[in-house]
Formats: structure tokens, sequence, C-alpha cells
């Protein structure tokens, strides 16, 4: 059973997909929000991650200096 195509219908039609258009942006913008947040959260891990690894050097060239001074390792 076939439908006559009408201004009616294709004006249906075109509200709907107006509809499902207007749901999409919605969507991707708060996508796009959400990817904001999280690049900011990596970015904060990242300097996080380095500041501890510089710590780290730090106080593995004292833990070298503390043994050499205590003899624990032959000095060059």
């Amino acid at each position: 059973m076939t439908e006559k195509v009408t201004n009616e219908l294709i004006y249906s039609v075109l509200q709907s997909i107006q509809s499902d258009v207007s749901d999409l942006k919605f969507d991707v913008r708060d996508l796009k929000v959400r990817m904001t947040l999280v690049e900011e959260h990596m970015g904060h891990s990242i300097i996080g991650v380095s500041g501890v690894n510089a710590r780290l050097d730090r106080l593995n060239e004292q833990v070298e200096r503390i043994e050499k001074r205590i003899g624990l390792v032959e000095t060059k």
C-alpha cells in the first residue's frame, strides 16, 4: 500500500528531520564540552607526573651523593 506524497507529508518528514538534527547538535555540543574537560584533566596529570619525575631525579642524586660519602660506592 503506497501513500500519496503530499506537501503535508513532506513537511512532517522535514519537521522530524529538523528535530533529529537539533538533538544531534545538542549532543555534539555536550560531547565537545566533555572532551575539553578530559583534555584539561590529561594536561594537569602530565604536569603532575613531570613534577614527580623531577623530585625523583633530585632524590636519586641525593642518594648517590650519600652513598659516595659513606663509601658504599666506588668513586671514579
